[in-house]
């Protein structure tokens, strides 16, 4: 009996499968999607009414409809590499945000970096992306803790 009710104590913390349920796990596989252009995958990680924001270098707000965003995904022939480090993490109950220093990467040349904002919601199917909001640096960035990108 004790040994029961260790195990359904522990049964909420014991994720279904292997895969992790975080919502920083949820930003790294939008990440891995955009480094293959899976616009399907990506598009599986958004809530249907996501909506994306970068803030230009000349302090310009721009939106851009996710489903554009996912098409120019799609299409696009380049190679992209997008990493975060030391994301700050705010959870309650169904609301998230993770907000991070980033870099991104282009056909495997430094393009910019900046602050990515992501602002997560937990569905019945996980943490889905409502919106994202990022800086768009093209000089002044800090060398990323990471390292160059692995070639």
């Amino acid at each position: 009996m004790v040994v029961f009710l260790f195990a359904a104590c522990l049964l909420p913390f014991i994720s279904a499968g292997s895969e992790d349920q975080s919502s920083t796990a949820t930003v790294q596989r939008l990440f891995d999607a955009m480094s293959t252009h899976d616009a399907d995958a990506a598009r599986a990680l958004f809530i249907p009414q996501a909506s994306l924001f970068s803030v230009q270098p000349d302090g310009t707000a721009v939106a851009v409809p996710y489903e554009k965003w996912l098409e120019h995904l799609s299409a696009s022939k380049d190679s992209w590499l997008e990493r975060i480090w030391n994301p700050k993490v705010l959870e309650h109950e169904s609301v998230a945000i993770v907000w991070a220093q980033y870099d991104f990467h282009l056909n495997g040349k430094f393009s910019h970096c900046g602050i990515d904002s992501f602002n997560l919601l937990k569905t019945a199917a996980g943490w889905k992306i409502a919106a994202v909001a990022d800086t768009h640096e093209v000089s002044g960035c800090s060398p990323s803790p990471l390292g160059p990108p692995a070639k």
